[in-house]
């Protein structure tokens, strides 16, 4: 299997980012850790195992990105606004530098978003901020609503980064047009205290007529082994 690493300065971010890259060719996929996590964790916790087949075969090739969320949404020792701004500097880092990255690797025009727990909000954030340029969002256990991590404080940053905002308020007729081609699916366990979440943001999605796929697993669901089964469920569409 093609894996290759990639470090350089990000102008976004002011400081380095690291990101691997597995796979030759097929639809590109961009994953997000889990909180504060590492780039490397999909790989440490077997997921590109899971992945193996499509990895080979060429059907996916999979981009692994690191997380400021301990700089961000995490870093409960600055000011709220402080925190989402820092989200801000990484998505125009995800999409002027690591989406040309891929571009330039791979000219496959599909693209996917993914993530477990706290890398699903970043899937589903990046995902519907971008609607032109991603194809699929797939949320595993995930929560939509960052306003739990800003004490109540709310200001244009905050807003344009949590999903539960921007698409409530959603009335521009190009952008829906954009937002309702994503194929967007959120797998949760019906135990998971993040299913109200999920179930929250697909019924705002369905109001705007933003198809969705809500798929409620038995039992909490919230951990590696049952995120390598809904991945190998997901990757390729609804079951």
């Amino acid at each position: 299997m093609n894996r290759e690493y990639h470090r350089w300065f990000s102008p976004s971010l002011n400081r380095d980012m690291e990101l691997l890259v597995f796979g030759h060719s097929g639809a590109k996929v961009l994953v997000f850790p889990t909180s504060k996590g590492k780039y490397y964790e999909w790989e440490d916790r077997a997921m590109m195992g899971t992945l193996g087949e499509a990895l080979e075969r060429g059907w996916l090739q999979v981009y692994c990105v690191d997380s400021v969320d301990a700089e961000s949404w995490y870093n409960y020792g600055v000011h709220p606004g402080a925190r989402a701004w820092r989200h801000t500097q990484y998505d125009n880092y995800l999409y002027h530098e690591v989406l040309p990255l891929m571009n330039n690797k791979n000219g496959n025009p599909f693209l996917m978003t993914v993530g477990a727990s706290f890398g699903a909000f970043h899937a589903m954030s990046f995902g519907l901020r971008h609607p032109d340029k991603v194809d699929r969002i797939i949320g595993l256990s995930g929560l939509y609503d960052i306003r739990g991590f800003t004490d109540g404080y709310s200001d244009d940053h905050v807003y344009m980064n949590n999903p539960m905002q921007f698409i409530a308020n959603e009335h521009d007729g190009n952008r829906l047009a954009l937002l309702r081609h994503v194929d967007i699916i959120m797998a949760s366990g019906r135990d998971d205290r993040l299913i109200g979440s999920a179930r929250n943001f697909s019924s705002l999605l369905w109001s705007k007529e933003i198809g969705n796929a809500l798929r409620e697993w038995d039992g909490w669901s919230h951990d590696w082994p049952y995120w390598q089964k809904m991945v190998q469920t997901y990757i390729n569409g609804h079951d």
